[in-house]
């Protein structure tokens, strides 16, 4: 919201993008109201869901750039337009109606075949993209029943296993009734933003990689191992059609991929790149709500958390050693480790050798859930991970 406000009535494009039922047809809901707070009125704001029935009838940019002149009747408009993707081209309407300078446009689409090369060549240096995540732990516990808000510990427990989605924190808090509405949820994503799509020919297979990478959140993961998984399955598949596959789940937005960066030759390596799923209700969903590997979990919440704050992120190389993120912004880097416990001195020297290593004066910080006085190990910063997550941004 406070970045939608900021770029108020600039001359861009706002592109409000991300997984269905992260909360962007909420935050455009939230943004009119506040336009109307502003002295905005009904008749300045255009709102179009192209899920719904309601405007089922524009299927082009012709129908879509007629239907938004027909209905301007004030010198200066608003337009909402809500999963804009199912409109065929319809950055030709955007780009028209851009041009002529009596419009503010937000936009939102789950798929990020939206901002394809072709769209940013038309629209290049006039868009800016928003992108909308599931609820940080801190927008969590904004969303908890006040009742529950008492106990972090408690709260961040529900979090890691029921995940962030915006209707979560106020359903009732056990596996059968959370795990129904993330299947559907899921089976939604799969279906529109990924099969239908992209006209999946074996979404068998496709479900499969799925799982797959959710199992294995945090580790390295190769298109041609996950091939040879899924053949010693009995579910043959080529890497060629499985590195497809994981293009279109992260272009859904249901994964996202984190590349390696050797931080010593300072550039990005092209194996070994490491999948992170959008919400961990999801993965769990997925998974049954078997038990994982608690630091991986973590991790997963912690590259989302980074994500959400700007951060482009990767996975640091130095030698030999991995770092698990390193957090890149304009004004510099920050780099991270993430582990369950350091109580043990084996566990804690292992974690602190690769920062140790890193041989550039930028920020350090060991994230683990140890409740310990210790704030720092020679430079190092030692912070809890509710602690961190918790912070002002």
């Amino acid at each position: 919201m406070e970045k939608l406000k900021k770029i108020q009535r600039t001359p861009l494009i706002k592109v409000i993008t991300g997984m269905r039922r992260a909360g962007k047809s909420t935050l455009l809901d939230l943004f009119a109201l506040e336009l109307k707070k502003q002295g905005v009125t009904d008749e300045q704001i255009i709102r179009i869901n192209f899920e719904s029935m309601a405007f089922d009838d524009i299927n082009n940019y012709r129908q879509l750039y007629t239907y938004i002149k027909e209905h301007q009747k004030a010198d200066y408009t608003y337009l909402f337009l809500d999963e804009i993707q199912q409109v065929e081209s319809w950055e030709k309407a955007i780009n028209s109606l851009f041009a002529e300078g009596n419009c503010d446009i937000y936009i939102t689409g789950s798929n990020a075949n939206m901002l394809s090369s072709d769209l940013s060549t038309l629209l290049a240096g006039r868009y800016v993209e928003i992108q909308v995540f599931p609820l940080s732990f801190k927008e969590y516990m904004l969303f908890l029943p006040p009742k529950k808000r008492g106990n972090k510990a408690e709260a961040f427990e529900s979090y890691l296993t029921y995940g962030g989605l915006p209707l979560v924190p106020n359903l009732p808090q056990e596996s059968n009734t959370v795990e129904m509405f993330l299947t559907g949820i899921y089976n939604t994503v799969l279906m529109k933003d990924v099969v239908q799509r992209n006209a999946v020919r074996d979404p068998a297979i496709l479900e499969n990689i799925v799982r797959f990478l959710a199992d294995n959140v945090g580790n390295p993961v190769a298109a041609t191992k996950i091939a040879g998984f899924l053949t010693s399955q009995g579910r043959k598949v080529t890497a060629t059609t499985v590195d497809n596959y994981l293009q279109m789940l992260t272009k859904a937005y249901v994964f996202y991929k984190a590349q390696r960066y050797d931080i010593k030759g300072k550039l990005y390596l092209k194996t070994q790149e490491k999948y992170y799923i959008v919400d961990n209700g999801l993965r769990n969903a997925l998974l049954d709500f078997k038990q994982a590997d608690y630091g991986r979990v973590l991790e997963n919440i912690v590259y989302l958390e980074l994500l959400r704050r700007g951060y482009h992120v990767s996975v640091g190389k130095v030698g030999t050693l991995e770092v698990d993120f390193v957090a890149s912004k304009a004004e510099g880097k920050v780099y991270f480790q993430v582990s369950a416990s350091v109580l043990d001195d084996t566990t804690r020297e292992r974690e602190l050798k690769p920062l140790r290593a890193i041989p550039d004066a930028y920020e350090k910080v060991l994230l683990t859930m140890d409740k310990i006085y210790i704030k720092d190990y020679e430079g190092i910063k030692n912070v809890n991970i509710i602690d961190f997550l918790l912070e002002s941004e």
